[in-house]
């Protein structure tokens, strides 16, 4: 099948995958790859690998669904990994609270609510949202009976920053995976600066609608200061001593500075063996594994070592679905690249092109919506935009980490009661399902939208 035929039939297929994932409860791999195989056999992808009269090889649906399936894991699988494995190194050894006092230093408790937005915005880096609104509940419990300061707005502030870096800042996986699909994965420091940049306007939203609704939406719980300061001295103690301020930055700032420093011996056209050494130590792969030998330093030093390989192992755990369901994405993409779809498409291009940078925010947005969980929103939809990168006038290395942050943008927009953030903070947050829709939900309305204007303001600057 070809032509407008095959691109209707692509539309529903979309909608029957989230009809899957999110009415029938299907586990997305499983829906994403059904989906795959369908579209395939549909758009009339060979069973086996065929040989054109001319001498051309066309490359079987089996092979299709292996190469994305393979290539994908062999691109980011190890940097998802260790991401997510030095994220837990941070909560583990109480670090992630160590950054969170840091940012209360710089920004002062006289700005509670942006110094709680600002504290989940650097400590959702590494830490995935959901661990750290748990990990920062407590100071966020404390702040609020110590300036009287609404409890709601508090919530919506930590909620906002944990939830800007989650979708926009690697190494959280779902920005990783992002970015491989993309095409732009060996270009992670990029990926951070741009996503750094484009959390500017959402942070400034996500602070006044937290201002804003916090004198109109109350919490069953506005703190009480006895076993508010009890639980945060109890969780302190868990850790003994927090680790110092250099040793809980080095497993995040070590690796940023080896691949600014690969990025510049790259433009300086450095050579030998030392600009070689600082190319490859500057690598995705190779300065997150650095980082991760910071951060075992940093369980060392706090006496965890032992728990190194149970901490190893749940991390493993908690990447598996992930990694699985990035892979599931990448098979979606290879096969819409090998279909007949994207030659069509780029025939036809005029009023695809035209929503340009806004495509694969409302189609990231639609799947957030409709099935809950953001990473699958990210790593589905760059499946699905990366063969149309061209397309959409999207295909230089900026202009791909844009397409990349406006998939996060949608990626937030919205989350509601079938994302488990959702109930994270509406639970910890003292509220019913009612206000936070209230809070939460038009939280994430308010920061995808201000995302995608930047985004879109950028996007007529960048090329």
């Amino acid at each position: 099948m070809t032509g407008f035929p095959l691109i209707i039939v692509f539309v529903l297929a979309i909608i029957l995958m989230i009809v899957a994932i999110s009415k029938f409860k299907i586990h997305p791999f499983i829906a994403i790859m059904s989906i795959s195989l369908i579209l395939g056999l549909i758009a009339g992808i060979p069973l086996t690998n065929q040989t054109t009269a001319d001498g051309k090889t066309i490359t079987g649906l089996a092979n299709v669904i292996g190469a994305g399936f393979s290539g994908t894991f062999s691109s980011i699988g190890i940097v998802i990994i260790l991401g997510a494995l030095i994220g837990t190194i941070l909560e583990k050894t109480g670090a992630a609270l160590k950054l969170a006092d840091m940012v209360i230093k710089l920004v002062g408790k006289n700005n509670p609510v942006l110094a709680m937005e600002l504290m989940g915005w650097v400590v959702s880096i590494p830490v995935f949202c959901d661990s750290g609104f748990v990990i920062l509940n407590p100071i966020r419990k404390a702040l609020v009976n110590r300036t009287a300061t609404s409890s709601v707005a508090m919530t919506v502030g930590l909620s906002s920053g944990l939830y800007i870096s989650h979708v926009f800042i690697p190494p959280t996986p779902g920005p990783i995976a992002a970015a491989s699909t993309l095409g732009i994965g060996d270009n992670l420091l990029m990926v951070m600066g741009i996503g750094a940049l484009c959390s500017i306007f959402p942070l400034i939203a996500g602070f006044f609608f937290a201002k804003y609704i916090g004198k109109t939406v109350k919490a069953d719980d506005e703190a009480n200061m006895g076993e508010v300061s009890k639980t945060y001295e109890e969780l302190v103690a868990e850790f003994g001593k927090l680790p110092s301020g250099f040793n809980a930055l080095a497993p995040i700032v070590v690796p940023i500075l080896l691949m600014a420093l690969s990025s510049v011996a790259t433009m300086a056209k450095m050579g030998g063996f030392g600009g070689d050494l600082i190319k490859f130590l500057g690598t995705p792969i190779i300065a997150l594994a650095v980082g991760t030998v910071f951060g075992a330093i940093q369980l060392s030093a706090a006496g965890k070592m032992g728990d190194f390989y149970d901490i190893t192992n749940d991390t493993l755990k908690t990447v598996g679905p992930i990694l699985f369901v990035t892979a599931a994405g990448g098979v979606l993409g290879k096969v819409i690249a090998s279909s007949d779809m994207v030659n069509y498409i780029t025939e036809h291009a005029t009023a695809l092109s035209a929503m340009g940078i806004f495509f694969p925010f409302i189609l990231s947005a639609i799947l957030k919506s409709a099935q809950g969980s953001s990473t699958v929103a990210l790593t589905t939809t760059a499946g699905i935009i990366a063969p149309l990168l061209p397309v959409l006038g999207l295909a230089s290395p900026i202009r791909a980490t844009l397409a990349c942050m406006a998939i996060g943008a949608g990626a937030m927009t919205v989350s509601h009661a079938n994302d488990s953030y959702f109930w994270v903070v509406t639970n910890f947050g003292a509220m019913t399902p009612e206000r936070g829709y209230k809070t939460q939900t038009m939280a994430t309305l308010v920061l995808g939208l201000a995302g995608i204007l930047e985004i879109f303001i950028l996007s007529l600057i960048l090329h």
